[in-house]
């Protein structure tokens, strides 16, 4: 038997398979019966990650099963918005889906509209070591992934939107490359 998890997070496949690899690691460690054996990321329209699927291979099937593996994600990565589908393997009858997620996310998008000396001068990787030395003092996330597509974007989950976003506002306001960024609300 086999469940499905759909995260709300915005993974690039190198991100979500080093979640992957992370979780199954933790599975044999914590003598979890399942195995992860395969996944995907779906896309919206522009390119943009809209959200990572984990399928999942139980060994053993049980409630205790499934709360066990949404704990354990609720701990790495969950973003409000996840849920587990548990397929039947009964054709007849339904799948059964759980919702679950603590995480909040926030997407930070930068502006392609600056100066041309703006971009010759800053760094995006001085923002996002800046972005992920901020969270870091204050213990409420980091940066899980990114995407380089109309825009490019820096994606964060952690405990909570408006913390995150009070936290790293002052360099926003101050770094040339963040002007005209937009801050979205993702999960």
């Amino acid at each position: 038997m086999y469940i499905q998890v759909t995260l709300n997070a915005k993974l690039q496949p190198m991100h979500r398979h080093d979640l992957e690899d992370a979780l199954n690691e933790i599975f044999e460690k914590e003598n979890i019966k399942a195995k992860i054996t395969g996944g995907g990321t779906g896309q919206e329209t522009n390119g943009e990650i809209a959200y990572s699927d984990l399928e999942i291979d139980l060994k053993e099937f049980s409630d205790e099963v499934i709360k066990q593996i949404i704990n354990l994600l609720e701990k790495i990565l969950a973003p409000n918005g996840s849920k587990v589908t548990i397929f039947s393997e009964n054709e007849n009858v339904e799948s059964k889906v759980i919702p679950f997620g603590k995480h909040e996310g926030l997407g930070l998008y930068l502006s392609n509209d600056l100066d041309n000396k703006v971009y010759e001068e800053c760094d995006v990787n001085v923002i996002y070591e800046e972005i992920q030395n901020l969270l870091d003092e204050e213990n409420l996330g980091g940066i899980e992934s990114y995407w380089e597509g109309e825009e490019t974007a820096l994606y964060l989950y952690g405990k909570s939107f408006d913390e995150m976003h009070k936290v790293i506002k002052p360099f926003l306001d101050k770094y040339p490359l963040c002007e005209k960024s937009r801050v979205v609300k993702i999960a």
